[in-house]
């Protein structure tokens, strides 16, 4: 058997990073077996799909690695097929056209609450007379179509992930509606439960692995296999993604879209990375670092966790921080370039390549995300720098202000600034003003970032000269030193 599995997103807003948590683990199981990832866009709503939402999805998928084998299909261009298997069940006496008005069925939801029993169908229209049809159709009743429930059916399937799961036919809410009312079509637009499991049975689709608030739909489905003839696939029901409060992760919390993620400047495969440990455990538990291919060697739902996976964030910036610092300055530079760009920096992309790999460089080792860059990195593209406070207490340091003018006299002797000559520099500043050497690097970085704190100091010398602009800075760090 070859396995093929789907990931199935509805059109009707951005990828979320539940969708794509349960693509990441399609895509690895179907990796793991040799099988196939297939790609269906599940638009049937078509009051909420949007073309820019499906572009969003399929972006995304391409962003985080995850290529698929077949797709993508579009749910809204195989309504007949639908409509076929709709038919069918009415045919066959499984499905029946209800006539219930939006009023008759609040109605009946009412007097269940004040009985304090379940809402659910009560299945009042399953038996109706060619003459109740009629009358009611005369009325100008537009019948949706519903699919029998018997309520003494037990449901039972082996999870992948849950184990053994049971679902009594009499908690599934009644008959389920399966299209919805027409005034076209004699069968209007199929509804989820119904396409599903018409497109899983079409695509040859062996295994269905979704979110755990699909179960119920599932014991549903189940029954729709069954009645139209066909092998029921195997199912795996992933827990859903957490908040730190335990709760289920939603817009509240903030980012929750891939696009988010991408554009907070996380890394595609730091963000599958991650996924992938949402739910899933390595054997090696000491592993936490993998790509996609490397985890689908190993991927089983033996160790998928049936608890919920809360979301961490210092989690996430760690890995991000990891494959960040593993980039070449030249792989680096290309994915800051916009970065800067936006910013309003100003450079040539081409001509000052050089100096922004020596940048990329310096700040590599201490970057999270990517967007920290500009900050980090401001100093550099412009012409004079904002004294902070403690750059500024630390210029008025006895001996500072001889310090960083004997720096800028051994600067201007100087014809090219190497690594080499920076030392030698500091190490003569030292000894002929008889200071101490902290008290020559701190000033020096003071002077010439108006910080205290920042990337290594020496290559930050070497770029800022580079750049024309050490001397500068040096003179203005002397009007301010001398600013008491």
């Amino acid at each position: 058997m070859t396995v093929r599995v789907r990931i199935a997103p509805s059109p009707t807003g951005n990828l979320h990073i539940g969708t794509a948590r349960t693509a990441v683990f399609n895509w690895l199981f179907a990796r793991h077996h040799g099988g196939q990832f297939i790609l269906r866009v599940e638009d049937t709503d078509q009051t909420r799909s949007r073309p820019e939402y499906t572009q969003n999805i399929l972006e995304g998928l391409t962003w985080l690695g995850l290529n698929w084998d077949e797709g993508p299909t579009f749910q809204s261009k195989r309504l007949q097929l639908y409509r076929q298997a709709t038919q069918k069940l009415l045919d066959q006496g499984l499905a029946y056209r209800c006539y219930c008005t939006a009023e008759e069925l609040e109605e009946m939801r009412a007097a269940q609450k004040a009985r304090k029993e379940a809402p659910r169908y009560d299945n009042r229209h399953r038996h109706l007379t060619a003459e109740q049809r009629a009358a009611f159709e005369a009325e100008g009743r537009k019948p949706v179509i519903r699919f029998m429930i018997d309520d003494g059916r037990e449901i039972v399937w082996k999870d992948l992930v849950r184990g053994k799961v049971t679902w009594k036919g009499s908690d599934l809410g009644g008959d389920m509606v399966i299209a919805r009312a027409s005034e076209e079509d004699e069968i209007g637009q199929p509804l989820y439960n119904l396409a599903v499991v018409v497109d899983d049975m079409d695509m040859k689709i062996t295994h269905v692995i979704r979110g755990e608030d699909h179960i119920a739909n599932t014991a549903k489905q189940i029954l729709l296999y069954e009645a139209m003839g066909a092998a029921v696939p195997e199912f795996a029901h992933t827990p859903l993604i957490l908040n730190t409060q335990g709760q289920k992760l939603s817009k509240r919390d903030g980012v929750t879209s891939i696009s988010d993620f991408q554009e907070m400047g996380f890394l595609p495969d730091a963000i599958a990375n991650y996924m992938t440990l949402l739910g899933w455990s390595p054997p090696d538990s000491t592993q936490e670092i993998f790509s996609l291919e490397d985890a689908a060697k190993e991927f089983n739902f033996e160790r998928v966790n049936r608890a919920g996976a809360k979301f961490d964030w210092a989690k996430l910036d760690w890995l991000n921080s990891q494959y960040v610092h593993q980039m070449s300055p030249t792989q680096l530079v290309d994915l800051l370039i916009p970065y800067w760009q936006t910013a309003g920096f100003e450079f040539d992309p081409i001509s000052d390549r050089p100096w922004l790999e020596q940048l990329a460089a310096v700040i590599g080792p201490s970057l999270t995300r990517l967007p920290e860059a500009v900050e980090m990195t401001s100093i550099f593209f412009t012409q004079s720098v904002e004294f902070k406070e403690e750059a500024l207490n630390q210029l008025q340091q006895v001996g500072a202000s001889e310090v960083v003018q004997a720096i800028l006299e051994q600067l201007d002797r100087s014809e090219q600034l190497t690594s080499e000559e920076a030392g030698q520099i500091i190490k003569q500043v030292t000894k002929e003003q008889k200071v101490k050497k902290g008290l020559v690097m701190r000033s020096l970085r003071a002077a010439l970032t108006g910080d205290v704190h920042g990337p290594d100091l020496i290559e930050s010398w070497l770029i800022l000269q580079q750049r024309g602009l050490a001397q500068a800075r040096l003179q203005q760090a002397l009007q301010q030193g001398s600013e008491k």
